[in-house]
């Protein structure tokens, strides 16, 4: 069961009042909060106060205001502060971007065009499709051991998967059946090999405490797509699942998993030994209520 105490429904009012409360943390505020909050609403604020706003100014090649980075340094000299390393993802982002923002300001220009994605083949979009189309939801799986390097490509899928206002909330369990028999009894199908469990740490949606739950459930949603695709395109197959109170209960003891990791699905993988027929589909004419 899915629990927390997030409100569904924000007034208007009420996100501004959250807005200006986290436009207000002090520095104190920052530097005893938990590391995860922390990050969290470190690239929370950068999304917000200087990433949109400098890609939207780039794009027009007008200058950002001057004062536009001032926030996100102030966030990096508590990061500093904190002892946390340079090295980590979202201190280098910050640095592009305050970088970036620095070179807008003075009137030079700032080229993305290194980092545009690579052009789509027909070669690529016909094999993005066939990893779409031919995925399946495999219950049966061949008695052999999946290496760990294409379980990390699975996992690695889901952190890319998009996430509201970039608060990457998505932790995983991977447990394998062999060493945890009967863990995951209760449900509808036999056990894969390998369980990935997708939880989510609630401490990442403080950065953005008005993002309605149904956001948040979206935000794990889109990784465990990710994953079942990645599954299929390394050679893998997999059923996308989901948990009773039981086998919650189950998992938490086991993993004397905290009250802020919310428990949401799991994905099982391995080497499948079924080949089902598709289950056909609408047709998009049929789906489409409205095009205007």
């Amino acid at each position: 069961m899915i629990q927390d105490n997030s409100m569904e429904y924000l007034n208007m009012d009420e996100i501004r009042e959250i807005l200006q409360h986290n436009l207000s943390l002090t520095d104190e505020d920052f530097l005893n909060m938990d590391e995860t909050e922390f990050r969290a609403r470190f690239r929370e604020r950068i999304h917000h106060t200087l990433e949109i706003q400098l890609y939207h100014q780039v794009y027009r090649s007008k200058k950002i205001r001057p004062t536009q980075a001032d926030y996100t340094k102030r966030l990096m000299g508590l990061w500093v502060r904190r002892g946390l390393s340079e090295d980590l993802p979202e201190y280098k982002y910050a640095s592009f971007l305050t970088q970036s923002a620095d070179r807008s300001a003075a009137g030079e220009a700032v080229d993305l065009s290194p980092y545009a994605p690579d052009p789509v083949t027909p070669e690529i979009e016909e094999h993005f499709f066939t990893v779409l189309n031919q995925r399946r939801s495999v219950r049966e799986y061949k008695d052999r051991d999946v290496p760990d390097e294409l379980i990390d490509k699975v996992l690695r899928a889901g952190l890319w998967a998009a996430h509201g206002c970039n608060v990457q909330s998505i932790r995983f369990l991977v447990i394998k059946e062999s060493h945890e028999p009967g863990l995951f009894r209760g449900s509808d199908v036999p056990g894969g090999p390998v369980h990935l469990v997708l939880l989510q740490d609630m401490r990442c949606y403080r950065a953005n405490s008005f993002t309605p739950v149904r956001n948040q459930l979206l935000d794990a949603g889109a990784a465990a797509e990710n994953m079942v695709l990645a599954a299929h395109a390394v050679g893998l197959e997999s059923v996308w699942l989901t948990f009773n109170d039981e086998m919650c209960k189950r998992l938490r003891a086991r993993f004397e998993l905290p009250d802020y990791l919310r428990i949401v699905t799991y994905v099982d993988v391995g080497y499948g030994d079924q080949t089902p027929f598709p289950p056909l589909r609408w047709e998009v004419k049929d789906t489409v209520l409205a095009r205007v």
